[in-house]
């Protein structure tokens, strides 16, 4: 909807608008007296009086009704039920802060004022030359998804992110030495654990610089007291499969001290003799191009790979100009896209609506404590309804708090099971995220959850894929699965983590009594298995999950199939040659994995048979990326084994064939053991232990009323909701 007092409107592309061709609804125009339009769809009426747009001219009744007494939208209003979208930083914050509007809201209707954007026409940006009134309205009820893909229509699909940023990142704000930092990624290779991206904080540049070119923060010139050989450095480190990304701040433009300020200053025509500096400005042409071809393409062709823009100085200042977080977001992006074909990325912060198209966002620095933590689920799938699906935080907390091995542990996993994982820490020697600065098993724990990380890049890379092609986050509130259930909207914290899984993150410390993790989790409809464990739960219905150290709550749908990678040290963007399926049965399944290098994409289709217990592979591989050794390894999960059957299409797989899951028996093996490391007197523990064995199901929950201890009837009851 546009309104104009000149009649001139705005038809070129915008930074949040990238496509204007959307197919046409079916509607009709209606005759209604005093109103000089009314338009009619399936889905809603328009009214409009004539005029400006304001309240009393126009209004739009969505053709549906979800309990709310009200399904009017009047312009200018806040949709009431709107369920938030994201924020542009999480710098300082320390537990919840407020977020922005999303399209996404319980009304089933969304608005969208684009009004102010600027103009964005490939990499061309300018401000608009006329005031108007530019306005979208999203209502498709309470199918989310779709009302997230026709916004993805609208303003551009997210581009698939290269696969190695699916793995572990090390970030720091440290001043390593050369060595130090090579010994410190060897020390990670020695440990097992898989690091993908090396990221460089501030101290590669120089950052003691005279005073009178001002502050130290921008800088593009390496230190050489720190670094005195970084290409070798860096073509070490490719060497050892890592991707390299160097943090800058580029507010003070290029100053004299630069090593590449002569050549900019001639470009420029500064007037070298009295130091004049090159003001930071990218909507000037000639500062952009020696920006980046005098500056960053020189420290390109060094081995970095790519940037990470930390722009902490706000937004645009005057009416003329553009917020300069969106042009050095959408600048540095083309840049390396022209270079890298489909492995351009950045790291930076979010711009606004229609920032998804430049992925990663890097949510600032947080506290390290558990009120940040509890924040981030929530936070990072409720980014969805405003599009933006690639936040990475910074695992463990940047800055104050103090030492915690559990919460950084906590954080860890749930980086796991997050977009993606990059571990940092402020300039404190003690504050590093090293697991080997832990107690020996929580070190051993962390570990295993870094290797896991690894194992899961063909799931992740397969998300990755459809997000991009769907419009389907990886992360996403459970109401985008369940949308007239209720209780979707409650567990806040809890969230859809890919096709097969739902995450319940720990955020809070181990219950006293129990000695155990929680989280109170909705599982949906349906049979669930424990990752971890492979019991079985029986949906629609609440549990309070408790878990040790070593375990987190995610569980996966029945008749789902997740793809591992089983040489997890291997770089994150090769293509493994040998994976692990893991299948949960109870259900037929089928799962498409779907691997890219660069442009090219294969898919390998896995259909099971839950009943003949047949497992068929079909795989379309034009570009022949795949490795043609391949191998599969099937872990079948709540599956008697004996009933699995080698695939015809694909030669050169085996099952792996443990004991099967006895499900009784799994469920009186954790009860005891939750029992053994319970705080509770022994006389106690004794007696549960032996009502368990004495009494049925109904009769044990019956007893269980009667406990009053904090946490031990909810931990118990835990493993009384399973199948």
């Amino acid at each position: 909807m546009e309104y104009s007092e000149t009649g001139q409107f705005e038809d070129q592309t915008t930074s949040l608008v990238q496509n204007r061709e959307l197919k046409s609804s079916d509607y009709e125009i209606m005759a209604v007296d005093g109103y000089e339009l009314v338009l009619r769809t399936t889905n809603f009426t328009l009214y409009y009086v004539g005029g400006k747009f304001d309240a009393g001219s126009l209004f739009i009744d969505a053709r549906s009704n979800y309990g709310t007494h009200y399904s009017r939208w009047h312009y200018g209003e806040k949709v009431k039920y709107n369920l938030k979208g994201t924020a542009r930083t999480l710098d300082k914050a320390d537990g919840a802060i407020p977020l922005e509007e999303g399209i996404i809201s319980k009304d089933g209707f969304g608005v969208l004022d684009d009004s102010a954007s600027f103009l964005l026409v490939g990499d061309q940006v300018s401000r608009r030359d006329h005031e108007e009134q530019d306005v979208y309205y999203f209502t498709y009820g309470r199918d989310f998804r779709q009302t997230l893909k026709m916004y993805y229509e609208l303003t551009g699909f997210p581009p698939m992110v290269p696969r190695f940023a699916l793995g572990n990142w090390w970030s720091r704000y440290y001043p390593y030495h050369q060595n130090e930092y090579l010994k410190l990624m060897a020390k990670f290779t020695e440990q097992r654990i898989p690091i993908a991206v090396s990221v460089l904080d501030m101290n590669w540049h120089t950052t003691d610089i005279p005073a009178k070119y001002g502050s130290g923060w921008t800088g593009y010139t390496w230190d050489k007291t720190y670094f005195p050989n970084p290409t070798k450095m860096m073509s070490e480190l490719h060497t050892t499969g890592h991707k390299i990304t160097l943090n800058v701040h580029p507010a003070a433009g290029i100053r004299p001290n630069e090593e590449s300020y002569s050549q900019v200053a001639e470009t420029l025509h500064l007037d070298k003799s009295k130091e004049e500096p090159a003001i930071f400005d990218l909507q000037n042409p000639a500062f952009r191009k020696a920006y980046f071809e005098m500056v960053h393409t020189d420290l390109e062709k060094q081995g970095v790979d790519f940037w990470w823009i930390d722009w902490q100085q706000g937004g645009q200042r005057g009416a003329k100009q553009v917020d300069p977080l969106w042009l050095l977001n959408i600048l540095h992006y083309q840049d390396l896209k022209h270079k890298r074909a489909n492995d351009a990325l950045i790291l930076s912060r979010y711009a606004g609506p229609g920032s998804h198209r430049y992925p990663i966002g890097f949510s600032g620095d947080t506290v390290a404590s558990w009120q940040s933590l509890q924040f981030q689920p929530y936070f990072t799938a409720t980014a969805a309804n405003i599009g933006y699906t690639w936040w990475s935080h910074d695992i463990g907390g940047h800055m104050f708090g103090s030492y915690d091995g559990e919460l950084s542990l906590r954080w860890l996993q749930f980086g796991v099971f997050s977009p993606i994982l990059r571990m940092h820490s402020s300039n404190n020697i003690f504050m590093g995220k090293e697991p080997w600065n832990y107690r020996p098993d929580i070190k051993k724990i962390m570990i295993e959850f870094l290797q896991l990380r690894s194992q899961l890049i063909p799931y992740l890379d397969s998300e990755n894929y459809r997000t991009h092609a769907e419009g389907i986050p990886l992360v996403q509130p459970l109401y985008y699965g369940h949308p007239e259930d209720e209780m979707a909207y409650h567990f806040k914290n809890e969230y859809q983590f890919g096709e097969a899984m739902i995450v319940a993150p720990i955020t809070t410390p181990m219950a006293d009594a129990a000695q155990l993790g929680k989280a109170k989790t909705w599982l949906p409809a349906g049979s669930w298995y424990d990752w971890f464990t492979g019991i079985r739960y029986q949906g629609n219905r609440v549990v309070t999950a408790f878990r040790p150290l070593s375990q987190y709550p995610v569980f996966v749908k029945a008749g789902s199939i997740v793809p591992l990678n089983v040489d997890y040290m291997d770089a994150a963007d090769k293509l493994p040659d040998h994976l692990t399926l893991k299948i949960f049965g109870g259900c037929d399944g089928h799962y498409e994995m779907v691997e890219h290098t660069a442009t090219a994409i294969a898919k390998t289709q896995f259909e099971w048979q839950d009943t003949t217990g047949k497992l068929m592979i079909t795989v379309d591989d034009p570009q022949h990326i795949i490795p043609t050794n391949r191998q599969y390894t099937l872990n079948p999960v709540g599956i008697s084994y004996d009933r699995i059957e080698s695939s015809e299409s694909v030669k050169g797989y085996q099952v792996i064939k443990p004991q099967p899951t006895n499900q009784v028996t799994a469920i009186e093996q954790a009860l005891q053991q939750k029992l053994q490391f319970a705080k509770i007197n022994f006389d106690l523990k004794q007696t549960i232990w032996q009502q368990y064995q004495a009494q049925n199901r109904a009769g044990f929950i019956s007893y269980l009323t009667s406990i009053d201890v904090p946490n031990i009837t909810e931990m118990i009851l835990e493993l009384m909701s399973v199948e």
